[in-house]
């Protein structure tokens, strides 16, 4: 069984983004790394990501196709429960895994799961053109229905914007947010076409996230391959003290059946292990 991992960025050096940490983890786990969109127009329509994504995934030779976001990662021990998983579910087009949301790296959050290993061998018709946001996978022309998709419980730990300055997320989002309009007509809650307004509706967004980052995480907890990174963070980045965005703390008894019940999985797994 041979495995792809393909991934997409563009100036990741002046992003921030953390590409070499995130490389060296894809190389671990798989038999090729592919990587595109680096030359994403600074203005683009949303479904530019889509493509982008599609051609990573026709570009890759493996039988599993597992796509991450520059930002996501997998713990080096899960690797064996990772073939594991894919081997098990072989008969199926994709697996679902779980989301471990870091906006620091001592709390994080349960977040929805993500369809990100496609079977490429047995369902090579595979597209990347589906959701909300024109990126989803679809299978002749149909969403893939993730509820009757089999469940990994290897969580992909995701640093989303940890490494970011404020101008580096005001200008992203304000070019995302310029992209959603040119493709849907609206700006959505994505606040405008300027840097002032997408960042304040990204932090009115952070605001409401940041209260369900209730699940502790010691630092040395965390991947191998970014580590090391995470003790570096300075206080200009957002993983430092969040921009000091005020948010609510979430009141426990409100937290969904799924949150809930992962919750319980990662306790009864602590308790075996």
């Amino acid at each position: 069984m041979k495995i792809s991992f393909n991934t997409s960025y563009t100036n990741p050096e002046s992003r921030n983004d953390p590409w070499k940490e995130a490389m060296n983890c894809y190389h671990y786990f798989s038999d090729e790394v592919i990587v595109t969109g680096e030359n994403w127009p600074e203005e683009f329509k949303f479904s530019l990501i889509g493509e982008i994504f599609q051609e990573g995934f026709e570009k890759s030779e493996g039988d599993w196709v597992i796509h991450m976001d520059i930002d996501n990662f997998i713990h080096e021990e899960d690797r064996d429960k990772l073939f594991r998983d894919l081997k098990k579910f072989n008969d199926f087009p994709a697996i679902s895994f779980q989301k471990f949301q870091f906006f620091n790296p001592n709390k994080f959050s349960l977040k929805s799961r993500m369809l990100i290993a496609l079977n490429k061998s047995k369902f090579p018709n595979l597209k990347l053109n589906g959701g909300g946001d024109l990126c989803q996978p679809t299978l002749n022309g149909k969403s893939l229905e993730i509820e009757k998709l089999p469940k990994s419980y290897i969580p992909i730990w995701n640093y989303d914007s940890i490494f970011k300055t404020k101008n580096i997320i005001s200008q992203d989002r304000a070019r995302f947010a310029r992209a959603w309009y040119r493709e849907f007509g609206n700006y959505g809650d994505r606040g405008g076409p300027t840097e002032t307004e997408a960042f304040n509706a990204w932090s009115k967004m952070i605001s409401n996230r940041l209260s369900f980052h209730v699940h502790n995480m010691n630092i040395n907890q965390h991947p191998k391959f970014i580590k090391e990174s995470l003790k570096e963070i300075n206080d200009s980045y957002f993983g430092f003290n969040n921009f000091e965005i005020n948010y609510k703390k979430l009141d426990l008894k409100n937290l969904s059946k799924e949150k809930i019940n992962y919750l319980m999985f990662l306790i009864l797994k602590t308790i075996n292990s």
